[in-house]
């Protein structure tokens, strides 16, 4: 099981990486701005009133839509979804059905989708 500890410890281990100060939310700096690969989830509990952090979810940046699907549809305990994210190339990430290494391959996922080319391919090439 996937703490947010593990969240930040290996999304900060990503080149060039950074964590937004009070929040959990993590993005990679690409063109001089943080491009965001992992944030908290933010839930509607009440219609009526502000989303509330909860950090047991993790949103998570994925490739496209069609990788969102497919990974909602292969392991639906694991990651979901909701109206405020249709469209949207991120799937929600329930921390305590994912192991660590499963979160890690998301996280560099997201990582590669959000960082510049450059970065990518010196990180590929460090191996």
């Amino acid at each position: 099981m996937a703490t947010v500890d593990d969240l930040a410890r290996i999304a900060l281990a990503l080149p060039e990486t950074t964590g937004e100060a009070g929040r959990i939310a993590y993005g990679v700096i690409n063109k001089g701005k943080s491009k965001g690969i992992a944030w908290v989830w933010l839930e509607r509990i009440d219609p009526k009133k502000a989303r509330v952090p909860n950090p047991a979810v993790i949103a998570i940046r994925v490739r496209n839509n069609a990788e969102k699907e497919m990974l909602i549809e292969a392991k639906p305990t694991k990651f979901f979804t909701e109206p405020h994210y249709n469209g949207f190339p991120a799937i929600l990430v329930r921390l305590a059905e994912v192991e660590v290494g499963e979160l890690e391959m998301l996280l560099l996922n997201a990582w590669r989708c959000q960082a510049p080319p450059a970065l990518v391919k010196r990180f590929d090439e460090q191996g």
